[in-house]
């Protein structure tokens, strides 16, 4: 199955919901009060399912998606993009995962890699409210300057050994950059970064509504959200395989 879309399009329901004010000098003094400025805890145990809508443009093929993702808790996740006249589907829920073959246009399950990815992706809400529960864990690596602004620089380590480098702005306190590496489509690893921009909040949580994607330092894609609905009641069928 040809991956379209890379970190970018993956984070938007985990790292665009990071944002930590910094004054504390531990990763869990930074994690206490990014749950207060995302709303509390209250607000994220709140989230049963999350429908996000927007176009992103695929920089180096040249080509213009519209796209939905859906997001039901704790662990199911769907995107559906239509890329030059053609749905393109990649979900996740809660056991495999299975998407759609860009060259051949049948459904198929997704292999051992990719179903990692999906899971990653399909990860809790709150996982960020209970990181040991969920295999998680942060590290707060300090300061760093990048043109001149001031970042906190938190390191997040996933249950399945994806380490994300997070740049937190001093001032907004909201993730502006995220950094990994990661499987490309070809196989090879490469270096994703992701700025984010446009903030928004939605039934009191913050989100990103624009992100510009990197691969190996070159621009690769640019996302721009919509519209976000929460607790739509959204069915588990939804999910699973067509």
């Amino acid at each position: 199955m040809k991956r379209i879309f890379s970190l970018a399009t993956a984070s938007l329901f985990l790292v665009t919901l990071l944002a930590v004010p910094g004054s504390g000098q531990t990763a869990q003094q930074i994690l206490e009060k990014m749950i207060e400025a995302q709303g509390g805890k209250k607000v994220l145990e709140s989230i049963k399912d999350m429908t996000m809508t927007g176009t992103i443009e695929l920089v180096m093929q040249g080509m213009t998606a519209s796209f939905t993702i859906y997001k039901k808790e704790p662990d199911k996740r769907r995107l559906d993009a239509e890329v030059m006249g053609m749905v393109i589907t990649q979900a996740y829920d809660g056991e495999t995962g299975w998407g759609t073959n860009f060259q051949t246009g049948g459904i198929e399950d997704m292999n051992e890699e990719q179903t990692v990815e999906a899971r990653r992706e399909a990860m809790a809400i709150v996982s960020i409210l209970y990181p040991e529960k969920y295999g998680m864990s942060f590290a707060y690596k300090g300061k760093d300057t990048l043109d001149g602004k001031e970042y906190f620089v938190l390191e997040q380590t996933y249950p399945d050994g994806l380490v994300a480098t997070l740049h937190l702005d001093a001032k907004t306190y909201l993730v502006y950059k995220s950094k990994a590496k990661i499987m490309g489509p070809m196989g090879v690893e490469i270096e994703s970064e992701q700025i984010n921009s446009d903030y928004k909040k939605v039934n009191g949580l913050m989100i990103a509504h624009s992100i510009v994607a990197y691969a190996d330092g070159e621009e690769s894609q640019k996302i721009t959200v919509e519209e976000v609905s929460i607790n739509t009641g959204l069915e588990d069928s939804l999910f699973k395989k067509e």
